[in-house]
C-alpha cells in the first residue's frame, strides 16, 4: 500500500515496532548464544517491550526518550523489590498490590506517568515469579540497563517520531481567528453564518479528548492548569463570538473595546508562539473599566440607548471577560506569574502554591473513592494481586503471563474488558495452535525459532496496537514461544501452558471488571455532572441577588463565597471525570447521550458571571426589577436541579424577557447591569439547551 494512503497511526506503530524490535534482540541474540546468559537476555527482550509498547510515553521521539531515561530507576528498583519478595506468595502478593495500586494510582500525575506505568508494572511482575534467585539479580539488572540503553539509542536515531503538535498552538491558533472575528465585529455587523460555524468548530477542537496525549495539558503543574483554563476560556470567547449580534448604528465604545479584544487576542498569541514578551491582562482591564464607565454615562443621558444596543455592549463585555482570563491564564502560564491584580483568586488558586504543594493537592485530592483514578488504582492492584495469588497457589510454570494478561486486557468498564477478553481468547487460541504447531515441526531446534523471533515481533508489534486484543494476543503468543524456545529445550505444550494463563488471567480480569465498578467513568461522570449542576443552582441565584439587590437582605443573607467555592471544587471533579470518560474504549466525541461537555460550559459560565456581575452593579434596583431577576434566576436555578436528573427529553428553560415596564421602571445607570443579568440567564440557557442536543443559538433580547 503507498505511503500516502496509511493512516498516521499505522505508521506510528510500524515504526514503534521496528525500534521496538531492534532493541530487543540486539541484546537478546548476543546474550543467548555468545554469553550464554538466558536472564540477561530474558530482561532484556521485555525491557524494550515494556518501555516501548506496553508503555505509551507521550510525545516525540526526544520526550519518549526522556521519559524512559527517568523511568529506568523505577524499573531498577521494581526488579529488585520483585526479585526479594519471590521468597513467598504472600509476600509476592502484597507486594503486586501495593506496587499496582501506587503506578497506577501516579496517572494522576499527568500523561507521563500514565503512559509509563503499564510497563514499570512488567518490571516487578517478571521478577516476583520463583523460583527465588536473589543471586540472580546482578544478571537481571544489567539486562534492564542493557535494553533500557538499546530502547533509547533506537527512539533517538532510528526513524525518529516527529513531536506532538503543542496545545499552545492550538490556542494561539484559536486567538488569531479571535482576533480577525473580534475586528470584524467591531464594524457592527455581527458574525456570519459561515464565521460563526468556524468559531464553533475551532472551539471544539480545543477541547483536551481532541489532542494527541503528549499535548493534552493534565499535569499537577502551574504551566499545564493555566494552559487548561486558557483552553477553556479560548473557547468561551470564541462561542461569544460566533453570538455576537448586529446593532443598527454604530458604537464606538464597542467597536474600540472589541479591537482592544482583537490586539491583546494577536498579542497573546505571539506570547504562545515564543514572542519575549508575555503580556498581562491589566491593559484589557482598564479598557473594560473604561467600557463599563462610558456605557454608565451614556444610560445616564436623557436618551436611554436602545435595548438592542444594550443586548450588544452587554455581549461585548462578556467577550472581554473571557479575553482577560485568557491572558491572565497565558501569563501564569508562561510568565510563572503568582499575583493577578483584579482577578478573582479562586480562578486561579494554582498561581500562588509552590510546585509540590500543587502536586500534593493533586495526590490527596483523588483520594476518594468517586475519584475515576483512585477506582482504576484499586481495580488494577485487586487484579493483579489476584492473579499473582492464583498463578502462586496453582504453582503456572510460566504465571507471569497469567498477570500479564490482567495487566494488558485491563478496562474501566465490564462491557469493555468482557469485549477485549473475547477477542484475547480467541487470539490467544489461534496463536497457541501456530506455536504449538511450529513448536513441533521444529522438534527443538532453536534455528528455527530464532529465525521466526524477528518477523513475528514486527508483525505483533505493527498489527497488535491498532487491530486490536486478537491480534495482539495471538501474534504476540508466537513471540513468547520463539523467545523461550531458544532459551531452554521446550515442547509444543508450551503453547498449551501459554493459552491456559492468557484464559486464567481473562477470567481474573473479567471478575474484576465485573465487581469493582463495572460502569466504569460512565457512571463517575453522571454522579459529578449532577453535582456540579446541583452546585450551580444556587450560585445563579445569589449571584443574580448580589447585581440587582446588592447590601440588601436578598443578597446579604446568602452564603455567596461559600458557593463559589463548592461550585469551583465541583467543577475540577467533573473535569477529571470528563476526561476520563473520554480514554474509555469505544467513546468518540460525537456518541449519543447527554453532553457532558455541555454541563461543564454551563457551569464555568455560572462561575464568569459570579466574579463579574456583582462588581457591574450600580446598587438596589427598583422592587419590579429585582421581583423579575428573582423569578428569573429562580426558574433557571430549578432547570439545572432538573438537567442534573438527565431526563431523556431534556430540560427546558422558559426564558422571561425583561418586560417593557420593568426597563421603564428603572434608573437609566442601572439598565446596562440588568440587562447584563439577562444575557447572563440566556447563555445559561443556552449551554442548558444544547446538553438536550439542541444546538440552536438563543439570542437575549430585551423587550
Amino acid at each position: 500500500m503507498p505511503a500516502r494512503h496509511l493512516s498516521p497511526d499505522r505508521v506510528r506503530a510500524a515504526r514503534q515496532a521496528v525500534r521496538v524490535t531492534v532493541a530487543a534482540t540486539a541484546v537478546f541474540y548476543p546474550a543467548v548464544y555468545a554469553l550464554h546468559q538466558p536472564v540477561i537476555a530474558v530482561y532484556a527482550l521485555f525491557t524494550p517491550i515494556a518501555l516501548g509498547l506496553l508503555s505509551s510515553p507521550p510525545g516525540g521521539s526526544r520526550r519518549r526518550a526522556r521519559v524512559v531515561l527517568l523511568a529506568l530507576p523505577f524499573a531498577l528498583a521494581l526488579t529488585a523489590l520483585g526479585t526479594v519478595l519471590a521468597v513467598t506468595t504472600g509476600a509476592a502478593v502484597a507486594g503486586m498490590v501495593v506496587v499496582g495500586f501506587a503506578l497506577t494510582f501516579g496517572a494522576v500525575c499527568g500523561p507521563a506517568p500514565a503512559g509509563v506505568a503499564p510497563g514499570l508494572l512488567l518490571f516487578y511482575v517478571l521478577a516476583c515469579f520463583p523460583p527465588y534467585a536473589p543471586d540472580a539479580l546482578p544478571q537481571r539488572l544489567v539486562g534492564v540497563l542493557l535494553g533500557t540503553a538499546l530502547l533509547l539509542l533506537c527512539e533517538l536515531l532510528l526513524l525518529p517520531a516527529p513531536p506532538d503538535p503543542p496545545y499552545s498552538e492550538r490556542i494561539a491558533d484559536a486567538l488569531d481567528l479571535a482576533a480577525t472575528s473580534a475586528v470584524v465585529a467591531a464594524h457592527g455587523r455581527g458574525t456570519a453564518p459561515d464565521r460563526a460555524r468556524l468559531l464553533s468548530t475551532t472551539g471544539r477542537g480545543l477541547r483536551l479528548s481532541q489532542q494527541p496525549p503528549g499535548s493534552r495539558p493534565t499535569g499537577a503543574g502551574r504551566t499545564h492548569r493555566a494552559l487548561a483554563e486558557a483552553g477553556a476560556a479560548t473557547r468561551r470567547l470564541l462561542d461569544q463570538l460566533a453570538r455576537t449580534t448586529p446593532t443598527a448604528n454604530r458604537d464606538l465604545a464597542s467597536e474600540t473595546l472589541l479591537r482592544g479584544i482583537a490586539a491583546a487576542c494577536t498579542r497573546t498569541a505571539d506570547a504562545l508562539r515564543g514572542a519575549p514578551a508575555v503580556p498581562g491582562p491589566e491593559v484589557l482591564e482598564e479598557m473594560a473599566a473604561d467600557f463599563v464607565a462610558h456605557r454608565g454615562r451614556s444610560s445616564g443621558s436623557r436618551t436611554a440607548p436602545a435595548p438592542a444596543l444594550l443586548v450588544h455592549r452587554s455581549t461585548v463585555l462578556a467577550t472581554a471577560a473571557s479575553a482577560i482570563t485568557v491572558q491572565a491564564a497565558v501569563a501564569v502560564a508562561l510568565g510563572g506569574r503568582r499575583t493577578l491584580t483584579g482577578l478573582p483568586r479562586e480562578q486561579f488558586w494554582y498561581a500562588r502554591p509552590s510546585t509540590v504543594r500543587l502536586w500534593a493537592a493533586r495526590l490527596t485530592g483523588n483520594v476518594t473513592r468517586r475519584s475515576v483514578c483512585f477506582q482504576n488504582a484499586v481495580r488494577t492492584a485487586v487484579g493483579l494481586g489476584a492473579a499473582r495469588l492464583v498463578a502462586g497457589a496453582l504453582d503456572l510454570s510460566h504465571g507471569f503471563w497469567v498477570l500479564l494478561a490482567v495487566l494488558t486486557l485491563g478496562r474501566t468498564t465490564a462491557g469493555a474488558t468482557w469485549s477485549a477478553v473475547r477477542s484475547a481468547a480467541v487470539g490467544t487460541l489461534l496463536g497457541a495452535l501456530a506455536a504449538g504447531v511450529l513448536l513441533f515441526e521444529a522438534g527443538g531446534a532453536a534455528v528455527v525459532s530464532a529465525v521466526v523471533l524477528v518477523p513475528a515481533m514486527l508483525l505483533a508489534f505493527t498489527l497488535g496496537p491498532i487491530a486490536g486484543p486478537a491480534w495482539a494476543q495471538g501474534l504476540f503468543t508466537l513471540v513468547v514461544a520463539c523467545a523461550f524456545s531458544q532459551l531452554s529445550p521446550v515442547t509444543w505444550r508450551l503453547a498449551e501452558a501459554r493459552l491456559l494463563d492468557v484464559l486464567t488471567g481473562c477470567a481474573i480480569g473479567l471478575l474484576c471488571g465485573l465487581l469493582a465498578w463495572p460502569s466504569g467513568a460512565r457512571g463517575e461522570v453522571r454522579h459529578s455532572m449532577a453535582e456540579l449542576l446541583r452546585a450551580a443552582a444556587p450560585l445563579v441565584e445569589v449571584t443574580a441577588a448580589a447585581t440587582v439587590a446588592p447590601g440588601t437582605p436578598d443578597a446579604a443573607g446568602r452564603p455567596a463565597e461559600e458557593a463559589v467555592r463548592l461550585t469551583r471544587r465541583r467543577l475540577r471533579i467533573a473535569e477529571a471525570a470528563y476526561a476520563q470518560y473520554r480514554t474509555e474504549a469505544g467513546r468518540s466525541p460525537a456518541d449519543g447521550g447527554s453532553d457532558w461537555l455541555a454541563a461543564l460550559n454551563c457551569a464555568g459560565h455560572a462561575l464568569v458571571g459570579a466574579h463579574w456581575l456583582p462588581r457591574l452593579s450600580p446598587g438596589p434596583m427598583p422592587p419590579d426589577a429585582r421581583h423579575w431577576a428573582r423569578e428569573s434566576a429562580g426558574e433557571l436555578a430549578d432547570a439545572l436541579v432538573r438537567a442534573a436528573d438527565f431526563p431523556p427529553g431534556g430540560v427546558r428553560v422558559r426564558r422571561t424577557p425583561i418586560p417593557r415596564s420593568v426597563l421603564a421602571a428603572v434608573p437609566a445607570p442601572a439598565l446596562p447591569a440588568l440587562v447584563d443579568v439577562e444575557v447572563w440567564f440566556s447563555g445559561l440557557g443556552a449551554d442548558l439547551a444544547e446538553m438536550r442536543g439542541d444546538s440552536r443559538p438563543v439570542r437575549s433580547r430585551a423587550a
